[in-house]
């Protein structure tokens, strides 16, 4: 059987008669292809535990390529309801509530190979909840014009990302570097002080919500995943958004998918540890152990039945809050024996290859954030919230563009309105928006207090205080409800991290358990992701169904040429690159012009800027200087025909 999790990495790719499948990387509809199972499905039954995006894509994949059938399919959850961290609930009375959103990409192709195949939420019989995103984004391109504000009410210049070229040397060489030299090194250990205060950081750490202490390993991953995203990081127009809040735009139409299959969902119960057989080196899942409804059962498993288990939680012990009650932790934000985080710490107390979560939710402090959810009605926050947006916010289409971030802010607070409405019954007169903060320890600039520590109006004050309407304060919380979501785990999957710390989807030996989630290991993917949920959900399924197909890695765009250009020119802030001009005076009048990015200069102009930098890098007047030219001339435009 070929291997199911692929990794590019591994070596250099050559097409012959021994190798029979198309490059790891390889996207598109030949992946499509459906295999036929090594081993019949009938009679196995299979337990999911966690009803997030990774639990829903396991059943989604069993059903759709392995052939299983939906009634021999459970689905565990601890909550009462389905969704794990993909969540938004509330009415416009209450006030509405999202603990977080995630950042989408064109190239999701695990992800967006599930939903072009999953019912669209509210067009017609035939479209998918592709269908359905293509059409919203198509039609309404995402920019943000104010992406970054400072000094109570000013938008900051982010036209470039502010990189000196010492800063521009350290993000090469990061990219550069081998993964197995980043073990533990955090991002703070390997970047100059002055870095942290560059365009580039601000809006990379708000929108992807990376702390200074985090993994550096996983900054770099996530550079080369979103390398061909680079160009459009300043002003959001990289990203997509669905029409709604993100369980209803995913959760809802894939789960009334599987449940029209036959799938069952079994709430309140929380799994804990799994049961094991160990024979020869292999490990079999006999039973899992739960509570539900607060009473200890055990579950029995076949030997041919399988497993897929949720490890960690991002979302696990969050506290609430609301106008007048600030969040507070109910247990030191320690997981203890209630806690989502137990099962792994079971798993792993039984063998090293199911890894070390300690390394990740050990250190509560340092992945803890905090958000808030704003249900608004008209006030002086709104009429501000017209004037930074690209479209009016009651229009349906694009309002910020994503979040607007405050330098200057003790908290490192951002603040966004996405498409609205934002829930599918939320009234025509409200809006709701989103508020979020980096640092849990710092005074606020207004509010002299940290955020934790803030009821709703005091995180209203704080906003308003850097939207320069401080001023108009009593009108925006008499037309605003807050709801405050603190969680000591939402950045723990980017706790700094060693090889081994995470298991692999399937681990060494294990004959029918597969594990799923931000806290695995997958050969380059990043996490924190949709896409990283559904990717680990697919090789789980695959590999315990015996499916002799790939999972490719993730998409090659971080090797494409013209990525690579782009990429350089930005990081450059918008200028042309060291040599960039040589390669256009190459490549200028040839087919491969196309793959480089404009000039700035004139026609005319190439020539004389072309020598000026080649004199900076061989000498002026240098012979060599001379002789290149001549040899690009010749090899651009062939030999000159001598006359006779």
């Amino acid at each position: 059987m070929p291997l199911i999790e692929t990794n590019v990495g591994e070596g250099f790719w050559r097409k012959g008669p021994n190798e029979p499948l198309p490059p790891p990387d390889m996207m598109g509809p030949y992946m499509r292809g459906r295999a036929v199972p090594t081993r019949p499905v009938k009679g196995r039954k299979a337990w999911i535990i966690g009803s997030g995006i990774a639990g829903l894509s396991a059943a989604f994949y069993m059903i759709r390529d392995g052939g299983m059938k939906g009634e021999d399919i459970t689905i565990l959850d601890s909550m009462d309801i389905a969704g794990g961290s993909l969540d938004g609930a509330g009415d416009a009375e209450t006030g509405y509530i999202v603990r977080g959103g995630r950042e989408m990409n064109f190239n999701y192709d695990n992800f967006w190979d599930v939903f072009q195949d999953v019912p669209a939420l509210e067009l017609a019989e035939g479209y998918s909840v592709l269908d359905e995103y293509r059409l919203v984004n198509d039609n309404d391109p995402n920019w943000s014009k104010a992406r970054l504000m400072h000094q109570q009410g000013k938008i900051r210049d982010f036209s470039t990302l502010g990189l000196s070229k010492s800063h521009q040397w350290e993000l090469i060489k990061l990219l550069l570097k081998r993964k197995e030299e980043l073990d533990d090194v955090t991002i703070e250990q390997y970047f100059s002080k002055s870095f942290f205060e560059t365009n580039f950081w601000y809006l990379w750490r708000s929108m992807f919500a990376f702390e200074n202490w985090q993994s550096l390993l996983e900054m770099k991953l996530y550079m080369h995943r979103f390398l061909d995203a680079l160009d459009g990081m300043a002003d959001m127009s990289t990203c997509v958004f669905p029409k709604y809040n993100q369980y209803d735009s995913f959760v809802v139409p894939l789960l009334r998918l599987l449940k029209d299959k036959g799938v069952k969902v079994q709430f309140d119960t929380r799994a804990y540890d799994l049961d094991m057989l160990e024979q020869q080196g292999q490990r079999t899942v006999t039973a899992i152990r739960c509570k539900v409804g607060g009473n200890d059962e055990s579950i029995a498993i076949g030997p041919d039945d399988m497993v897929f288990a949720l490890t960690g939680s991002m979302t696990e012990g969050t506290a609430y809050g609301d106008m007048d009650t600030a969040p507070v932790l109910a247990r030191d934000a320690k997981p203890g024996e209630d806690s989502d985080w137990m099962l792994w710490k079971n798993l792993a107390s039984k063998s090293p290859i199911f890894g070390k979560p300690e390394k990740f939710c050990g250190n509560a402090a340092a992945s803890t954030w905090e958000s808030a959810t704003l249900t608004c009605k008209p006030s002086p926050l709104v009429d501000r919230l017209k004037e930074l947006s690209v479209n009016d916010p009651y229009s349906g289409k694009t309002v910020t563009g994503g979040v607007i971030t405050f330098t200057d802010s003790n908290w490192v607070l951002s603040f966004t309105c996405n498409r609205q409405p934002h829930f599918p019954t939320q009234p025509d007169d409200v809006l709701v928006l989103w508020v979020y903060a980096l640092l849990m320890d710092k005074d606020g600039n207004y509010v002299k207090k940290p955020m934790p520590a803030c009821n709703g109006r005091e995180i209203l004050a704080e906003l308003c205080y850097h939207l320069g309407i401080v001023d108009q304060l009593d009108a925006v919380v008499a037309n605003t409800k807050v709801r405050i979501a603190l969680m000591p785990f939402i950045t723990a999957q980017f706790m700094p991290r060693a090889a081994g710390d995470r298991p692999r989807v399937v681990p060494a030996g294990c004959t029918n358990l597969a594990l799923m989630g931000q806290f695995v290991e997958t050969s380059n993917d990043i996490i924190f992701t949709m896409e990283c949920s559904v990717r680990t959900a697919r090789i789980g399924v695959y590999t315990l169904l015996g499916l002799p197909r790939q999972v490719a890695d993730i998409s090659p765009t971080q090797y494409d040429i013209r990525n690579l250009m782009k990429a350089a020119r930005v990081l450059n802030n918008n200028e042309p690159f060291m040599g960039e001009r040589l390669l256009h005076r190459l490549l200028d009048k040839t087919y491969f012009a196309h793959i480089l990015p404009p000039l700035p200069e004139r026609d005319g102009e190439l020539g004389e800027r072309v020598e000026a930098e080649m004199a900076t890098l061989l000498g002026k007047g240098s012979h060599a200087l001379a002789a290149v030219f001549g040899w690009f001339d010749q090899l651009r435009d062939g030999p000159r025909s001598k006359s006779k």
